[in-house]
């Protein structure tokens, strides 16, 4: 089976984020890594792949030159090919899906495709779904449990209140990875000096017919959240502590 990893490089999760221009970040002090819940995504693959004979695991990832990297550490993790389609420019999450579509659309033996529920930097929670569309293949999000047998998928996906519906899927099929599917590996150290030896094949976005100008998703303003104000302690016993803490809430805060 011809199994793929979609990731996406984040900032990590302790940067600290500064605006520039009110449209972009400040990336110049910014450490970037695979997107946790990608992480989860490329440990099922790698599972998977090593409980199928002659399946390989391609990585793919969208975005600028910096994000070979995060290609780097899924073929350090053990993924044996990666795709990076080239692309400078901001697309939204419907455009980002098409871009993948195509490449993978263009292995016509293509399996099972994991992804991050979610990327941890716009939170959009949408991708997977999108990318299963365009393909016309299923889908299911939020995966805590996935079995492979028989030539069919089944997972577990956690709904409301902690219980869980099990799904099955035909193969081609799409898998969102969320916390607790697994624990991911580390990369060994030879896993990390092979990386380093493996061609990444580049795909110019020009080539997959998307471009900026089918966004349907514009970016107009980036903006820091306001800073909270300090917190206050009320001083005195508690029946007198409560009555001066709702006359602020009634007569400062007005919330009551």
């Amino acid at each position: 089976m011809n199994i793929y990893a979609c990731i996406k490089q984040v900032p990590d999760t302790e940067a600290s984020i500064l605006i520039k221009d009110g449209r972009s970040i400040n990336e110049a002090a910014i450490k970037w890594i695979v997107s946790p819940h990608d992480e989860y995504a490329i440990e099922e693959a790698l599972k998977l792949k090593e409980k199928i004979p002659g399946s390989t695991l391609t990585a793919v990832c969208l975005g600028p030159e910096r994000v070979q990297n995060a290609l780097r550490t899924a073929l350090a993790m053990g993924a044996d090919r990666a795709v990076h389609v080239e692309s400078s420019v901001a697309l939204d999450s419907q455009n980002t899906a098409r871009a993948l579509a195509q490449v993978i659309r263009a292995d016509k033996e293509f399996g099972v495709i994991f992804m991050g529920k979610q990327a941890i930097d716009d939170d959009a929670y949408q991708l997977h779904i999108l990318l299963a569309e365009e393909l016309a293949i299923p889908v299911a999000t939020n995966v805590m449990a996935f079995v492979f047998d028989g030539g069919k998928v089944r997972v577990e996906r956690e709904i409301d209140e902690g219980a869980r519906e099990v799904i099955e899927m035909a193969v081609p099929c799409v898998v969102a990875a969320a916390k607790g599917l697994n624990t991911p590996r580390y990369a060994s150290m030879m896993g990390i000096m092979k990386a380093k030896k493996i061609e990444i094949k580049k795909t110019p976005l020009a080539e997959t017919g998307v471009d900026e100008a089918q966004n349907k998703v514009r970016l107009l303003k980036l903006a820091s959240p306001a800073e909270k104000p300090q917190g206050r302690i009320i001083a005195g016993e508690a029946a007198d502590a409560v009555c001066e803490l709702v006359r602020l809430l009634r007569e400062e805060a007005k919330v009551i």
